[in-house]
């Protein structure tokens, strides 16, 4: 056996790894070669050449194996410096902190959210850059990403060492599986901006509350500047018109020349009296504060009354009028004084507009989904479509101002608004020289289970002589025109003793003293008003059987519908209309004359 004498080096002296590496390399390569040529000698040369073969196989193998590695480095290196690149220019902060919440490396986005330079944040404490309002926030963020369970995010608020601050939305995570000394990796959202817009719109919607209370109280002036406005109208209107009916149907009759006077006063009384009923709907509409009643109401029925209104002016006019006959019982879900106000609109327009000898045709069609046409025909002149488009605009007759017909410009605006209440549409086609055809749109609804049967007018009693000359009326107003207009109307049933009375408290004494059979009162009282002084009258025994009618110039619905649930028996409104005055009268006196001798018999 050869003596080989290989002699393995000491690695030299120094602390370069890489020369370290390759002395143990070598002296590796020594010990194999050693037991190589020891081994030799004992094989034979068929083996030596396997043996041969097989290490030059490995060393093949070795070299492919390094030049994979050579390759997997180069792209180890090229996606790291993909992923600084990444990292560094990333719009987003990110930084790691060490547990004691020192900064330890961030990239551009995060330095420039500070204030600093990326050399700069380097060992400062993050919490250095938090705005002392959001230290708590930080604080208790912290506790609960060190605490069991997924990590939560916040929002602070970060000052600038120069001057200046950022709101950024923050989420933490944990820098490793096994980062026993609490290094994180942060990642800072920027939302400045956001916090910007959030505050603006806070501004924004403070300014709209604001505006919205100033609206409302606009609003709530603007309802008492309605009601104060018709009622000032109507006490002077209520005068004119009261006193001219009485000249017109008072004894010795009127001339000719005189009634065609009346006339023309009673005309322009009833106009200006629509006109201020109609701006008054179309304030409360766009004010939102007309009220609806919305209940299943027969078409027929409605139709019915609309037809009985309006025929005496188509008679008048020589127009035609045709309405459909009924086969079915169509409910629509709507307001019955409103759809009647809507429906007498159209119908009134088109006897108006509507040629000599003309005819008007209603009819009625089911529509989809449940909905109903009602359409107004006439054979008017019709309306070219440059007018159409300005059909719905308040105050606009469409060049007949200057007409024979009156109106107010505001009735197709006001039926207009009202059908979207009620959930309805009104529509349009018109062709010059052929006639119009509104339409308005109703939703059906189910029959009712019972409908209950109309109100029976109380059982008239004959007011014999006897009875007559006991029958005593007190009339509580403070307007002395108004108060005269009544006594003149009262000089047609000489019958009755009229008191009266100019304030609340003084009608209350009177009606003690005398216990008259009806009350008529005003509503504007001084003193005491007409709603106290009614409750008043309700407690006391001697007065609390007395019917009470409310006379008033505060004529609104909401008006009417506030008298009615006080208690008043009627609620009669300025100006007077003689005929339904007396007639209310009437209804009173008999339920008055009723309830006396119904106690006189029970006393006897």
């Amino acid at each position: 056996m050869t003596d080989l004498n290989l002699k393995q080096e000491e690695p030299p002296a120094g602390n370069d790894p890489a020369l370290a590496l390759r002395v143990q390399a070598e002296a590796r390569l020594l010990e194999k070669e050693a037991l190589l040529i020891v081994s030799s000698e004992q094989l034979s040369p068929e083996a030596m050449r396997k043996a041969l073969y097989t290490l030059q196989v490995h060393q093949i193998e070795l070299e492919m194996q390094n030049e994979e590695l050579r390759h997997t480095q180069l792209l180890l290196d090229a996606a790291r410096s993909r992923y600084f690149d990444l990292y560094d220019l990333a719009p987003v902060g990110y930084c790691t902190v060490s547990g004691e919440g020192r900064i330890v490396e961030a990239n551009i986005a995060a330095a420039a959210l500070m204030g600093e330079t990326r050399a700069d944040l380097a060992g400062e404490r993050f919490s250095r850059f938090i705005d002392k309002s959001h230290q708590d926030i930080y604080y208790l963020y912290r506790k609960q990403f060190f605490a069991p369970g997924e990590p939560h995010a916040c929002e602070l608020r970060l000052n600038r060492r120069h001057g200046g601050h950022a709101w950024v939305h923050l989420v933490t995570v944990a820098a490793g599986d096994n980062a026993e000394d609490g290094e994180q990796h942060m990642v800072l959202h920027d939302i400045t901006e956001r916090m910007r817009l959030d505050d603006l719109l806070k501004s924004k919607n403070t300014e709209l509350q604001n505006a919205r209370l100033l609206a409302d109280k606009a609003n709530l002036a603007k309802s008492d500047f309605l009601s104060s406005m018709s009622h000032e109208l109507r006490t002077p209107l209520s005068a004119i018109l009261g006193f001219t009916q009485l000249l017109e149907s008072g004894s010795p009759e009127p001339t000719a020349n005189q009634r065609r006077n009346l006339d023309q006063i009673l005309k322009a009384g009833w106009y200006l009296l629509e006109l201020v009923n109609e701006i008054l709907d179309l304030a409360l509409i766009e004010s939102g504060k007309l009220s609806m009643s919305l209940e299943p109401l027969s078409l027929a029925e409605v139709m019915q009354e609309c037809r009985a209104m309006v025929e005496p002016m188509a008679q008048q006019r020589g127009i035609r009028l045709t309405f459909p006959r009924f086969n079915l019982p169509f409910y629509v879900r709507a307001d019955r004084t409103r759809l009647k106000q809507v429906l007498v609109n159209l119908l009134s327009n088109a006897i108006k507009y509507n040629t000599p000898e003309g005819s008007v045709v209603v009819s009625c069609a089911a529509g989809a989904e449940g909905h109903i046409f009602v359409c107004v025909r006439d054979t008017g002149l019709g309306l070219a479509p440059e007018k159409l488009e300005q059909l719905f605009q308040p105050f606009n007759r469409l060049g007949q101002e200057g007409g024979a017909e009156e109106g107010t410009g505001i009735g197709l605006v006001v039926s207009k608004r009202l059908m979207e209440l009620m959930g309805g549409r009104i529509g349009v086609e018109s062709d010059v020289g052929q006639g119009s055809e509104f339409r308005i749109e109703l939703m059906l609804t189910d029959v009712p289970r019972a409908i209950a049967p109309a109100a029976q007018a109380p059982a008239a009693v004959e007011v014999t002589a006897r009875s007559a000359a006991q029958l005593t009326m007190l009339y509580v107003e403070d307007n002395p025109a108004n108060r005269l207009l009544v006594e003149e109307i009262m000089t047609r049933r000489p019958h009755i003793r009229l008191l009266s009375a100019v304030d609340g408290q003084g009608g209350m004494d009177m009606a003690r003293i005398h216990r008259p059979d009806v009350i008529l009162m005003d509503i504007n009282l001084p003193g005491i008003n007409g709603y106290q002084a009614r409750r008043l009258l309700a407690t006391d025994p001697l007065t609390r059987h007395i019917p009470v009618l409310a006379l008033s110039a505060n004529a609104m619905r909401h008006d009417i519908e506030k008298g009615l649930e006080a208690g008043f028996f009627r609620y009669l409104t300025k100006p007077i209309k003689v005929a339904e005055f007396l007639e209310a009268l009437d209804v009173a006196f008999e339920v008055a004359y009723a309830d006396r001798l119904a106690f006189e018999e029970k006393n006897l």
